[in-house]
């Protein structure tokens, strides 16, 4: 299941320790995370293969509310579990289709990557690393550039794509036709939290020439409908609050209520909407993958749902129980399955069936559809062969890939590793052993 190019990295007299390298450079040393010692490889086609099955998949996904429920966005909202509150502050905007903007957290296993969700929206982490690790990786290390050059490896800079992405959105409202002014907007008492974690992204912004500003949204003030921040008129929010921010503190509806009007009068582009967290919830993928809706969707498309998406099911409630099927596959393929709660992410609340007896995995099921959850068959990782640098011993690790997108497609990838075998979450903030690697792929 080893690509070609891992292989010969691995093999090679040099194995240069790329872990150095990224720590040293001042685009990335900031970061606190730890580097894998080596990049991931893929072949060119099956990775541009795959984000745009990626791409199709979300068009599916935001088409729902029409497909299934003729544009009823409160039944599309009551199947999903969301309580009236929190559905309409998602869809304050009118609840239409956000821009493909986001990453995908993906498993490749050992035949073709599988979708495992959709992070839509500008608040998923990563578009600072994800480009400047390859980026760093051939400019200041010798040896791995000589590999590099050696067996054609390229790759897309995430960070370059999504400025380009924020200077189309914002052209139509910056004054004179210029660059606009970016200020990435964090919810009341955000930037304590995650202040610090967005400098790298604002530093990268600035590199590729936006003029790119951290605050909060309580520092906006308003000039006839133009939001302004530190005195400064603001073309693009960059927005960094999460609906649930919002649902959760009445005060902070209060404060974006007025950038949802400038973005409706066109003095400011929200990048991007509130809706688009609408279709980050888990049971959106659940609605794509049931049989029930298969009609729905034409034979190419289905076949695309089918190639991409792992069998996921939504539970919300007692209403799962009167599904004997469903009940019956809880109950007998346990090590097959693994729990997700519907709104939380970064590991939160995950079960995974082959780490709990059966006891154990029947009472998370029950608490966790009390509260809106999904079950989604398992995707086992393939194994990453990881050659030491120290002791030149091989261990085996396992990889989450991000794929990052935007409005005109691919945008980069990146990966989180963790040693093979050592939890069903591979996530920075959900085990202190993930390691952060960068992407590159090869023509075959």
């Amino acid at each position: 299941m080893t690509d070609a190019v891992t292989r010969a990295y691995n093999e090679s007299a040099v194995r240069p320790d790329s872990a150095p390298t990224l720590r040293r450079a001042p685009s990335l040393a900031d970061w606190p995370g730890e580097y894998l010692s080596r990049p991931l490889f893929v072949e060119k086609d099956q990775l541009h293969g795959f984000a745009a099955d990626l791409d199709r998949m979300l068009g599916l996904l935001t088409s729902l509310p029409e497909r299934l429920y003729d544009g009823d966005l409160d039944a599309f909202c009551a199947a999903l579990g969301l309580d009236e509150r929190r559905g309409a502050v998602m869809r304050r905007l009118g609840g239409g289709a956000p821009p493909h903007a986001g990453r995908a957290d993906v498993y490749h296993d050992g035949t073709a990557f599988k979708l495992l969700e959709f992070g839509i929206g500008s608040e998923v982490g990563g578009w600072d690393r994800a480009g400047e690790i390859p980026r760093v990786l051939l400019e200041e290390d010798a040896a791995f550039a000589s590999f590099a050059a050696g067996h054609g490896l390229g790759y897309t800079h995430t960070g370059r794509v999504l400025a380009d992405a924020l200077r189309e959105a914002g052209a139509a409202v910056a004054a004179g036709g210029g660059d606009p002014v970016v200020a990435l907007l964090e919810g009341p008492g955000g930037l304590d939290r995650w202040g610090a974690t967005w400098q790298p992204l604002r530093e990268l912004m600035r590199g590729f020439g936006l003029d790119f500003r951290i605050g909060e949204i309580g520092q906006i003030t308003f000039r006839h409908d133009k939001p302004y921040l530190d005195g400064t008129p603001v073309d693009v929010v960059y927005r960094c609050f999460e609906a649930d921010q919002v649902y959760l503190d009445p005060e902070a509806m209060a404060l974006v209520e007025p950038l949802c009007r400038a973005h409706e009068v066109g003095t400011v582009v929200l990048w991007t909407p509130l809706e688009s967290n609408l279709y980050c919830e888990k049971g959106c993928l659940a609605l794509l993958s049931d049989t029930r809706y298969r009609d729905r969707f034409s034979a190419d498309e289905q076949a695309v749902i089918d190639r991409v998406l792992p069998w996921t099911r939504v539970l919300h409630g007692d209403g799962f129980l009167a599904d004997a099927d469903l009940v019956a596959r809880c109950h007998d393929r346990r090590t097959e399955l693994i729990l997700k709660p519907n709104g939380l992410y970064g590991g939160k609340g995950v079960v995974a069936g082959w780490e709990t007896d059966a006891g154990e995995w029947w009472r998370a099921v029950r608490e966790a559809a009390e509260g809106g959850c999904v079950l989604q068959e398992r995707v086992t990782p393939r194994p990453e062969p990881v050659v030491d640098p120290l002791t030149g011993a091989v261990e085996h690790w396992q990889a989450a890939w991000g794929f990052f997108y935007l409005p005109r497609g691919h945008a980069g990838a990146y990966a989180r590793v963790l040693p093979a075998g050592d939890s069903a979450v591979i996530g920075i903030s959900a085990n202190d052993k993930t390691r952060t690697a960068g992407v590159f792929h090869y023509s075959s």
